[in-house]
């Protein structure tokens, strides 16, 4: 699969969602107060001239002189209204909001009501930097994600560490990282090991601690002496930069209901325009007593009321504030119609290792039947280990860090079978039980009723013991089924390309009652296109491996562990848990619920308050002022409700 590479130095938060009024600037201190100013301005002007039409002050207060003062109270909202609208007009585009806006205040002000033209766009510009406000709030996740973008790399080149620009470093170079910069590039530790601060990636804010060869990922701050790494990646490559490309790509993929509303707005904003003229010249020729300016100002009325602007603002505003508010909890979704997606799953199907369990092999019991202690045992055992490559060599030996003070010797690869050498001047056989039983050697029956890895040892032909090998299960792993249950999705499934009896046992340690082993790539898509074959049926699946992405581009919602999981499993997934915890899943769908809910609530605020202003304006009941608050204020109440989600809790 291609990946889109990233320049990061050109990388800023995507202003797509956003009201297209709004500047998109990403201000400091002295320019934000700037964009207050003409709102300001134009506040101070009107509440004047108010105040002087109400209580008469200044009798000169009247003609061209009120109509100068209120038209330079609406400059400073209004021409950037009306140069917005002209640019769309330029494009093709009349029926805007900004067209709708401009035509009701110039024709309030044709009317004479000017304080209420002024008003209108007063209240629009505050709503405006209202929105801007909620919107820059809610990229401050992807803001805090490009503030820990390494800018430096110290290279260890021609015998020394010199500074350079990351995306200059290849795989392979050795890279130094002091206390408290951030690890520039994707890599392996070579130090001992190193505590790291990995919020910006995962969301966790408790330290991290990792041990020599393990992975660390760029982006991460080094809490704890100076470290060194090995390139693994490059820079273009890194996760910080592969979480950049998919948070900064999400708010591209929108929902079917931000394309429904964006759709209807093209269609409802014309069918309004001409009902407004409808309602100016209709009258004529049904209403005795008709006066052509009274009907003109229920119009004018009716076009400030059918603005969809709360629409148009308020649901991308909300699905980008669950994209951050995931985001901000190590979840990162791909696209806005994911976030909508996890809110219809009621079936899982999770891989086995590295997604419930931790994907690393751990001694999990020592059986010693020989006249040796424990200690002894396992000395004779880490020494033919130690010239294993193989992943269960890897956990015997970190039974003791510092390995066997025992060398073996003459050690020979049996082929499917084990090892065998010498140690101590004694033959040790360390494998399977075909190993045993072609030389002989008698195993107990209580090993045949073992599901997990076993490895057998025996000493000068005698069987001397065995160590049981098997994979943890990850620390949330039970409370996901439970809380996944507690949610709704009853129906889970395990399919794992591990032996059948390892894959059932783990599945009865999490009460999962549907699960196969022993599967190949192909059965386990096989296995989830049965269960999309039922139209019921959403199915979300959970997964890490190479092998698992051909499933999870097939299933309705591909989840994949974004720590340890592979990279062809990350870019065909839909969603991505930085945290490699299972219980993450119950969070995204949490969240995905919690948006759509605010969504349809800011739907049926805009549509519901619009209507019965709509209706009293027709009928000359309600005033600009009742307008005002329909359109601005409504958009307002919305915006306030979409940013609740950057405060709620789904743990």
């Amino acid at each position: 699969m291609k990946k889109k590479k990233v320049n990061l130095r050109d990388l800023k938060p995507n202003s797509e969602e956003q009201h297209s009024h709004d500047d998109g600037h990403d201000h400091g201190d002295g320019s934000a107060f700037k964009t207050y100013i003409p709102s300001i301005i134009s506040f101070v002007l009107l509440i004047i001239g108010i105040a002087v039409d109400y209580f008469d002050a200044i009798p000169q207060f009247e003609g061209w002189i009120r109509v100068v003062w209120y038209t330079l109270a609406y400059i400073p909202v209004g021409f950037p209204v009306i140069k917005e609208g002209w640019e769309s007009i330029k494009k093709g585009d009349f029926f805007t909001e900004f067209f709708l806006m401009s035509i009701a205040t110039i024709g309030a002000f044709v009317i004479g009501e000017y304080p209420e033209g002024v008003a209108v766009m007063l209240f629009y510009a505050v709503g405006e930097l209202f929105q801007n406000a909620a919107v820059n709030r809610a990229k401050g996740n992807i803001k805090a994600l490009l503030d820990v973008r390494p800018n430096e790399a110290l290279v260890y080149r021609d015998g020394d560490y010199i500074s350079v620009n990351p995306e200059t470093v290849e795989i392979g170079e050795k890279v130094q990282v002091r206390v408290g910069e951030k690890v520039p590039l994707d890599g392996i530790l070579l130090s001992n090991k190193g505590s790291f601060n990995t919020a910006a990636l995962t969301g966790e804010s408790k330290p991290d601690t990792i041990q020599r060869n393990e992975k660390v990922f760029a982006g991460s701050i080094n809490l704890d002496g100076v470290i060194e790494i090995e390139t693994t990646k490059e820079f273009k490559d890194s996760s910080i930069a592969r979480i950049l490309d998919m948070v900064q790509n999400a708010t591209a993929r929108k929902s079917k209901t931000e394309l429904f509303i964006r759709q209807f707005a093209r269609i409802y904003t014309p069918i309004v325009v001409f009902l407004a003229i409808g309602v100016t010249f209709i009258p004529y020729f049904f209403v005795d007593d008709y006066v052509f300016r009274d009907w003109l100002y229920r119009a004018l009325i009716f076009l400030v009321i059918s603005c969809p602007c709360a629409l148009v603002i308020s649901i991308p505003l909300g699905y980008f504030g669950g994209l951050g508010a995931a985001s901000k909890n190590g979840i990162l979704f791909k696209g806005a119609s994911f976030l909508d997606a996890m809110t219809k799953i009621n079936t899982l199907v999770m891989d086995k290792t590295g997604t419930v369990t931790k994907g690393v092999f751990k001694i999990k019991e020592v059986v010693n039947n020989s006249t040796f202690t424990n200690e002894e045992f396992m000395r004779y055992l880490m020494a033919i280990e130690e010239q294993s490559t193989h992943p269960i060599a890897k956990a015997i030996l970190e039974y003791k860090a510092e390995g066997s003070d025992l060398e073996a010797k003459d050690v020979s690869e049996i082929a499917g079978k084990g090892l065998s050498g010498v140690v101590n001047g004694k033959t040790v056989l360390v494998g399977n039980k075909t190993l045993m039983t072609a030389n002989t050697i008698k195993v107990p029956t209580e090993t045949e009723t073992i599901v997990e890895s076993i490895v057998l040892v025996a000493i000068e032909n005698n069987f001397a013991g065995y160590v049981v090998i098997a994979d943890e299960l990850k620390d949330d792993a039970k409370e996901t089924i439970t809380a996944l249950n507690k949610v709704g999705i009853k129906n889970i499934m395990m399919l794992s390309g591990d032996k059948d009896s390892i894959t059932q046992k783990v599945a009865s340690e999490l009460n999962i009652e549907n699960a196969k082993g022993g599967l190949l790539p192909e059965d386990k898509l096989n296995e989830v296109e049965a269960l999309k074959q039922n139209p019921e049926n959403k199915v979300a699946f959970i997964g890490d491996g190479i092998n698992d992405a051909p499933v999870l581009a097939a299933s309705d919602v591909g989840i994949a562990m974004g720590g340890l999981g592979s990279d062809v499993a990350i870019e065909t997934a839909d969603v991505i848990i930085q945290t490699d915890q299972p219980s993450k899943v119950v969070r995204a769908i949490k969240i995905g619920r919690s948006t759509r809910k605010i969504v349809w609530q800011n739907i049926g605020l805009a549509f519901g308050v619009k209507a019965i202003v709509l209706i009293l304006g027709a009928g000359g009941l309600a005033t600009m002022w009742e307008a005002v608050f329909a359109d601005v204020g409504v958009a307002f109440l919305a915006i306030l409700n979409a940013v609740r989600l950057q405060k709620m809790n789904w743990s």
